[in-house]
């Protein structure tokens, strides 16, 4: 009878350790990987209706903005609450928006702003006058063709005016931010598709005791697959039937940390830009500042 040789050979060794190693290798990168992956964002999901008038889940939203005080929340729809959430969300998130500090932008083109977020100082030009001034205290000097305003009255109208021009025109910036702002009541009405034929939900802002002109209504198209603000109609007074216009959200880009538009159906801002650091004569001296934006 022949005997096996169950003893194994040099080589028979050789593989089982390749092998061996082969698959612990695999075991270490695995381990690597999985500890070295951030940990998974708390999301909670979005209610869309369907035609038959029940409910779908249509996107996980990224949990992590807050409402501002005073925000309408018993009087919202909670499905359009979920939905700002997710615009936030898309546009850089509430960190991205809260660890930025400085924007500047021209109006269309024409007025322009240096806004610290922050500490709420802003520097405003239009013309031949330049503000500087607070937005918190409402206080500043202004110049008109380089001249300091001395005047009181020719002061305060300067102040007045910059800042309402400020509330204005930073809207048209970072509206999609302001969602859940401040004596915001928010109410989901429906999908429907842009001017452009893109399907989005829409959105509606009403507002109490806030700004400069609280009875106004805005409807804000959102995006079904993106989450970005495609469109939005303004009506001046809240109970209008008719808006006064409806403008486009276009050319949105990432300037830092978020995200913004500046084309609106054929005005545009110019001169748009996020900055970490600014000089401090940017608040404090009318003269020309030194750092330069992309036209």
């Amino acid at each position: 009878m022949t005997r096996l040789n169950t003893r194994p050979t040099r080589a028979r060794l050789s593989r089982l350790a390749f092998r061996f190693s082969r698959v612990l290798l695999c075991m270490c990168a695995v381990t690597y990987t999985l500890q070295c992956q951030p940990p998974p964002a708390a999301v909670a999901p979005v209610d869309a209706p369907t035609a038959a008038g029940s409910t779908q889940m249509i996107a996980p939203v990224v949990v992590g903005n807050p409402m501002a005080p005073g925000f309408d929340l018993s009087g919202s729809d909670h499905r359009a609450v979920e939905i700002a959430d997710r615009v936030m969300a898309r546009l850089g998130g509430r960190e991205g928006w809260e660890h930025t500090r400085y924007l500047t932008w021209r109006f269309f083109g024409k007025r322009r702003h240096v806004w610290d977020k922050w500490t709420g100082d802003l520097r405003f030009e239009a013309g031949d006058r330049t503000v500087l001034m607070n937005l918190n205290d409402r206080t500043g000097r202004s110049w008109r063709s380089g001249l300091l305003v001395e005047d009181p009255d020719t002061l305060a109208a300067d102040v007045d005016g910059a800042y309402r021009a400020w509330i204005k025109d930073s809207y048209w910036l970072v509206m999609p931010y302001k969602l859940k702002d401040s004596g915001v009541t928010l109410r989901y009405r429906g999908q429907d598709m842009t001017e452009e034929g893109i399907p989005a939900h829409v959105l509606e802002l009403t507002f109490q005791d806030v700004g400069v002109t609280p009875q106004n209504r805005y409807q804000v198209w959102v995006d079904i697959h993106e989450s970005l603000v495609r469109q939005w109609s303004f009506y001046r007074q809240a109970d209008d039937s008719e808006p006064r216009f409806v403008r486009p959200w276009q050319d949105w880009q990432s300037y830092g940390r978020i995200w913004l538009a500046s084309d609106f159906g054929g005005r545009r801002h110019s001169e748009v830009g996020v900055f970490d650091d600014l000089p401090a004569s940017v608040f404090d001296d009318p003269g020309p500042t030194s750092f330069r934006v992309d036209p």
